[in-house]
């Protein structure tokens, strides 16, 4: 399932599905004639293959976090106004979670996988998620069918929830080796004062 839901925030997946939007317009338009559903596949297909691989680590070095910050400030300023309420609201969080993560790139393992979500979420997933949308019809994008009888504003509520549920995931791993310093040093505290209860002792009164 992790491995299905990586695919799904994938370049790959995410340039296939633009380029099948984009048919979805040339057929609203009445361009495509009664092969549309192949078209669609056939765009589909074309845009899995030729987008990038992804890469399965990012090294500290590498990470950019001024980079990662403008382009979330950039994909969240793209959709000012041009989204429903509740939509606009998941983009802000998608973007709070991502800048309050930027603080701690230093602590991820080297290659790590999460750091290397983190940046392409905000480089890649979330600014090409959004674009394939709101380059549809604002009528077409709230009131047409396009897959399982969602509309697209339907799926882009779905991709962004992914997208937010992934960022989740990586601010519980951070708050997890957080608690565990903790532990550790109460740990430590409780080894170096000989306590095991109700704090360390008050100085001695003179």
């Amino acid at each position: 399932m992790s491995r299905f839901l990586r695919y799904l925030v994938s370049a790959k997946n995410l340039i296939g599905c633009l380029l099948a939007l984009a048919g979805l317009v040339l057929h609203w338009f009445g361009l495509l004639g009664p092969i549309w559903p192949l078209v669609l596949v056939a765009l589909y297909a074309i845009g899995a293959l030729a987008g990038p691989r992804r890469r399965p680590k990012v090294a500290r070095s590498s990470f950019d976090a001024q980079e990662v910050r403008r382009a979330v400030d950039r994909a969240y300023q793209m959709t000012h106004g041009r989204l429903p309420v509740d939509v606009q609201a998941k983009v802000a969080e998608i973007r709070t979670e991502i800048l309050e993560l930027l603080p701690h790139a230093s602590e991820f393992p080297l290659g790590s996988q999460d750091l290397y979500v983190l940046q392409r979420t905000a480089t890649e997933y979330l600014p090409a998620t959004l674009q394939a949308y709101l380059a549809l019809p604002p009528r077409y994008a709230t009131q047409q069918v396009i897959s399982d009888d969602k509309t697209p504003l339907e799926v882009l509520r779905e991709q962004l929830a992914m997208l937010d549920d992934e960022m989740d995931e990586i601010a519980d791993a951070v708050h997890r080796r957080d608690s565990d310093r903790l532990l550790a040093q109460g740990i430590f505290l409780e080894e170096r004062f000989g306590r095991r209860s109700g704090g360390l002792a008050p100085p001695p009164q003179r």
